[in-house]
């Protein structure tokens, strides 16, 4: 469980105030549009892309060490 709120927060955080949190805001001003359908699109588009994020995951720590991973995913945030 714990692991599992660290991945939670770490995304949310991540997330809150990004291009794609303000993309989605815009689309909700948008008067011919329901919210409900704004929501359900844009959480899908969410789930979509974290789908192919794990699958990329999966696929590249068959090749690439996931201590190796972490290094250029911390150097990428930094960036």
């Amino acid at each position: 469980m714990k692991q599992l709120l660290v991945i939670f927060f770490s995304v949310f955080v991540a997330e809150v105030g990004d291009k794609t949190q303000l993309a989605t805001m815009l689309f909700a001003t948008d008067k011919s549009v329901t919210k409900a359908g704004v929501f359900a699109a844009a959480a899908s588009a969410l789930v979509v892309s974290t789908l192919l994020a794990v699958v990329a995951g999966e696929l590249v720590t068959r090749v690439v060490s996931p201590g190796t991973l972490r290094i250029a995913a911390g150097i990428g945030f930094i960036a």
